[in-house]
């Protein structure tokens, strides 16, 4: 072949080549060159959405608890920067906060960008401006304050590092707190310059997160906190936790779970199981207290009045085991009253028996009827509807497993279940309060334009006893705390009830009695009489340690005692006349 012709087959070779290429670029993979032209020649940022803040009431008014705040990273471009300047200006206002070894800032005089400080505070970031250091820019960031400090970290939580809420409220209500980012799309030039000028651009606004506003006071968390933290010193405890509700609402008014800790040094927390929020998180047997539930059953069934007697022997006989009071005395036929009293577990199983329909044994009638109170109407072993993580519990069926009697008889006094507190709360609320129970309630409303926009007012979503019921209750409760008003701790003109638990702890599979968990429940309000009585606050209390034993009368009611007077004055309750 001669060379024209050889020239003229590569010639056209080459063209087919640029032909075939052409065509796969043109007509097969229009969209990926188009797609690629538009990323080189349009400017796309996220706009960040603003994080809610997190308000508590103080009285009538929301004051804010957990807050946002402007923070900088410093960075400096190696390459122009003048390396002297920057070095005394940086050093000079924001030492503080260098997080990198100059040696290794200017080691390489070709890279373009250095991180050098972070968390730096607008104040110190104006400072670094106005010495305006030749290659330094900032990039504006948000940090979580807390100015509050440790008070109600177990309520709050924190957020991350990556900016996600964990635990408590920031966890719990990450979302509406988050808001959504918005989208910033524009057409640039060869210099990143944006242009205002054609149909390709993009703005999509961020949505802020929502301000969200607790229902908890603060004036109450911070006093409560304070109450508790002096019990817990006094008998050198290592944990405590207290609820304050609202009984008529099923507003939570403080949520206390001690120690607690700085939410904005969270990395500090050596024990993560100092983030539980206790009184929502870790369900336990609460012993007694549920006595007010089986009495309030038997009450409702009509199979008992505080005047009722039986005879106690100080023990019962249960599918051949003998289960025993604490209290060794009050012996032969007493009253009911007396058995609440005196937290006589033998009355307690003496309303089982009577809830079946036999007054000398355990039936299957009795345990379905104990299980529908409790589960059905009470609302124990299942999730009650609040804002926060919590836990469901567990309560057994009436008809599942095996020893059944024995266990029904163990759950008319608090053990071989699990309870939140929050359940047994809002629960004794109910008894309390006319019947009635609320789904129990953290948020308090949202703050739109700086002014409270409250939720609806919850309705009670079921009666769970009758009212002549829940008086009777408010007396046999008002009846155990006769020895607090001779003492003067209860005051005149205003009724006060409540309930102790002492709780053994189950260690390798069985009971143990060298260490219990100490708890009480009362309400109290102004009244002389059950019928006039209108309970303004549910208190509950619980404290204990790994390894030791701490009782129902001599811990929690002494804990309770002092919220309950609190408040009385910060409610400004009026007393009875």
């Amino acid at each position: 072949m001669s060379r024209s012709k050889l020239l003229k087959a590569g010639l056209f070779l080459a063209v087919g080549v640029i032909a075939v290429r052409l065509f796969v670029i043109q007509i097969l993979e229009y969209d990926k060159w188009v797609a690629m032209a538009d990323e080189q020649h349009t400017m796309q940022n996220t706009i960040l959405a603003k994080r809610g803040e997190i308000y508590m009431m103080e009285g009538e008014e929301a004051v804010p608890v957990v807050m946002n705040e402007s923070v900088f990273t410093v960075l400096v471009d190696p390459m122009t920067a003048d390396e002297q300047q920057v070095k005394e200006v940086v050093d000079k206002y924001a030492s503080n906060y260098r997080t990198a070894e100059w040696n290794e800032v200017f080691a390489d005089k070709e890279r373009r960008y250095y991180v050098i400080a972070k968390e730096v505070p607008r104040r110190v970031a104006e400072q670094i401006k106005e010495e305006n250091p030749t290659g330094v820019w900032f990039q504006e960031g948000v940090r979580r304050v807390y100015p509050e400090g440790e008070l109600a970290s177990g309520l709050l939580g924190f957020v991350n590092a990556e900016g996600q809420g964990q635990y408590g409220v920031e966890g719990s209500l990450n979302v509406d707190l988050s808001g959504k980012n918005g989208l910033l799309k524009t057409v640039k030039d060869v210099n990143n310059i944006p242009l205002t000028i054609g149909d390709e651009n993009v703005r999509v606004p961020a949505e802020n997160g929502k301000n969200v506003v607790l229902s908890v006071d603060k004036n109450i968390q911070s006093n409560v906190e304070r109450l508790v933290k002096e019990s817990m010193d006094e008998y050198k405890a290592a944990h405590a936790a207290a609820l304050v509700m609202d009984p008529q609402t099923g507003k939570v008014l403080a949520m206390v779970n001690m120690p607690n800790y700085n939410p904005a040094e969270y990395g500090k927390v050596e024990d993560a199981a100092q983030f539980v929020n206790y009184t929502l998180e870790d369900p336990y047997e609460p012993a007694s207290v549920c006595k007010t539930f089986t009495f309030a059953a038997a009450v409702e069934e009509g199979k008992m009045t505080p005047e009722t007697t039986y005879v106690n022997k100080g023990y019962t006989t249960v599918d051949g085991w003998d289960i025993a009071n604490a209290e060794k005395g009050q012996l032969g036929t007493i009253p009911m009253q007396i058995a609440f009293n005196y937290s006589l577990n033998t009355g307690s199983m003496q309303a089982l028996m009577w809830l079946g329909g036999d007054s000398g044994e355990i039936t299957k009638a009795g345990r379905e009827k104990l299980y529908e109170y409790y589960h059905d109407r009470f609302g124990f072993g299942e999730a009650t509807g609040i804002e926060l993580l919590e836990s469901t519990g567990l309560i057994v069926g009436p008809n599942t497993g095996y020893g059944l009697n024995s266990r029904y008889a163990n759950m008319t006094f608090g053990q071989n279940l699990d309870l939140t507190m929050l359940q047994v709360a809002s629960a004794f609320s109910a008894v309390v309060n006319g019947g009635h129970y609320y789904t129990p309630t953290v948020v308090e409303g949202e703050m739109v334009d700086g002014a409270l926009k409250k939720t609806a007012e919850k309705q009670a979503v079921r009666n769970v006893v009758s009212e002549s019921t829940s008086a009777t209750m408010r007396q046999m409760l008002w009846g155990t705390r006769s020895a607090r008003r001779i003492l003067g701790i209860d005051k005149a003109g205003y009724y006060v009830g409540g309930k102790t638990g002492t709780a053994q702890i189950i260690r390798d599979g069985e009971y143990v009695m060298d260490e219990t968990a100490a708890t009480y429940i009362g309400y109290g309000g102004a009244g002389n009489s059950p019928e006039t009585a209108k309970p303004e606050y549910v208190v509950m209390v619980r404290i204990w340690e790994k390894g030791k034993a701490f009782e129902g009368q001599l811990h929690a009611l002494p804990m309770f005692d002092k919220i309950s007077n609190y408040m009385q004055e910060y409610l400004r309750i009026k007393p009875a006349e």
